[in-house]
């Protein structure tokens, strides 16, 4: 039995994928670098503030639950 061959278009497709590959992992390790140092580029008390919450988000409150009496009468009984 003959030994089968690769052909230049195999080749070259192989080569192509590989270098596709390549420069997706540099765009994303560019990506990672970019993210980290913006995280590190904030100064603390911007973070700070964010842990805290964001100044545009509402407070809530507690809800009353039904068990605690109310101080005064909530109707006329008499």
């Amino acid at each position: 039995m003959a030994k089968k061959r690769q052909t230049f278009g195999k080749i070259q497709r192989e080569r192509e994928r590989a270098e596709r590959r390549a420069r997706k992992q540099e765009k994303k390790d560019e990506r990672k670098a970019a993210a980290l140092a913006a995280a590190e580029a904030k100064p603390v008390d911007e973070v700070a503030a964010e842990s805290a919450g964001e100044p545009g988000e509402p407070q809530l409150e507690p809800i009353p639950s039904d068990d605690v009496e109310e101080t005064g009468p909530s109707r006329d009984l008499g």
